[in-house]
């Protein structure tokens, strides 16, 4: 389906009411208010912090391969006093696009012992999203933000931070946990849970690491096995034969479109929230799939939805430039799931059915529509709201990124799109959603 522009058409946006934060709501220390004002206006969680990354002997950052980790020291300063960190670690690249494609890269940092980074739990595993395609710099927040107040299971914190590599400034990063097994992440059984995903770039076809992906055995979908890992699982020889059972299992189930039975293998709020999610920020890579998590405790716990992860491919992204462009929000009048996705009507007819076969389901499709009535209300008043306090506290941050890293968008101009749009984007889903077909 060729999409049609309608920039021209979008619905004014409704007014951003902004609402008490209820997560995060660390006091703001007045101590530093006479030299900074954004202290004054914004609790901690929002402003953005300065860190410096110094490898020894000055060595680049050039590789994302596991063996090619550089020992640095971090210094974080924060208006928190707190918050503050010096110590040692370790930091190589990171991605897959978002490393080969643009000048400003993606890191994973790894310290030498768990801390407690800017507020969140103490780990040892970090992650710097560059989020350059991205002219906003707010698009996984804004989603993370939808998934914290829908309390989906283990969603990722934002945390702001402007970058210096080697003495180099290196712009706004977005700070946040790494995706993995652990008691501050996904906190499941370290050696009998699954932590898998769903991604074709780490699936078997584009494998960089022999022995822990799959094709999955339904719907064949490119599967890797995040954990267990092979040394830490009791027969590390049937790892893969395991895991595939586990999610055929569940496979088969969503297959059968057999709602009763799907309650006892899965957890369906997550389902439901986290599809919607994706629908709603037009996130494509669903039909790829990239990006997609999907988990489950130890013995007959259910399989779990998410975490959420990486959405600059969303919000109507151009990929026509994806190489060099920051082009979104020109349609809001486009689907990835679809009108009537058990049937794939849709701009994407080749989304895995694993994710579109329940709506073959009356029940199911009936708790779709209720949910959605739930969520709708609280996008712009509440995750909109919350985003754009993060926006507003990393103004002047942005405005320094932007000079280092000059692109041909403002992103003053493009969060008014964003809000824009995602006005449009709630109006519209809102006629796809209630006129879903109702199922068997």
């Amino acid at each position: 389906m060729v999409a049609c522009s309608s920039e021209g058409d979008v619905p004014e946006p409704s007014p951003v009411v902004p609402t008490p934060s209820t997560v995060d709501t660390t006091k703001v220390d007045t101590s530093k208010t006479d030299q900074n004002p954004v202290a004054v206006k914004f609790a901690a969680k929002y402003r953005v912090a300065k860190m410096q990354i110094t490898t020894d002997g000055q060595q680049a950052v050039d590789s994302k391969e596991k063996a090619d980790y550089r020992n640095c020291t971090i210094k974080i300063e924060s208006d928190t006093a707190a918050w503050n960190y010096e110590g040692r670690g370790r930091i190589r690249g990171r991605g897959n696009s978002t490393w080969i494609w643009y000048p400003k890269k993606p890191y994973r940092i790894k310290l030498d012992e768990k801390a407690s980074v800017l507020g969140l739990d103490a780990n040892k595993d970090w992650v710097l999203l560059a989020n350059y395609r991205d002219p906003t710099h707010l698009m996984n927040t804004f989603v993370f933000e939808m998934g914290y107040g829908l309390n989906m299971p283990f969603t990722n914190h934002t945390r702001y931070v402007e970058v210096t590599l080697n003495g180099d400034y290196i712009g706004l990063y977005q700070l946040t946990e790494q995706i993995e097994v652990g008691k501050s992440r996904v906190d499941i059984g370290k050696k009998k849970g699954w932590l898998l995903s769903l991604d074709v770039d780490d699936g078997p076809a584009e494998a960089r690491t022999a022995g822990d992906n799959f094709w999955s055995q339904v719907y064949r979908m490119p599967v890797c096995v995040k954990s267990p890992e092979a040394e830490d699982y009791a027969t590390p020889e049937t790892l893969l034969d395991d895991a595939k059972k586990a999610l055929g299992d569940l496979e088969n189930v969503i297959h059968s479109h057999d709602y009763e039975a799907l309650k006892k293998v899965l957890n369906v709020q997550s389902m439901i929230d986290y599809l919607l999610i994706q629908e709603y920020v037009y996130n494509v890579e669903v039909s790829a799939p990239r990006s997609i998590y999907i988990h489950k405790d130890k013995g007959d716990a259910l399989w779990t939805f998410g975490p959420l992860w990486d959405f600059d491919a969303g919000f109507d992204f151009d990929w026509g430039h994806m190489y060099d462009g920051h082009g979104y929000f020109a349609d809001y009048r486009e689907t990835v799931l679809g009108t009537d996705p058990a049937r794939h009507v849709s701009n994407y007819d080749y989304v895995p059915s694993f994710f579109t076969d329940m709506w073959k389901n009356k029940a199911f499709v009936s708790d779709v529509k209720a949910r959605w009535k739930e969520i709708k209300p609280r996008i712009i008043a509440e995750f909109w709201a919350e985003t754009k306090r993060y926006a507003d506290a990393a103004a002047e941050a942005m405005e320094r990124d932007a000079k280092r890293w000059p692109i041909d968008k403002k992103y003053t101009t493009e969060i008014n799109r964003m809000e824009k749009w995602l006005n449009s984007r709630a109006v519209y889903m809102d006629n796809i959603v209630s006129n879903y077909p109702s199922g068997n």
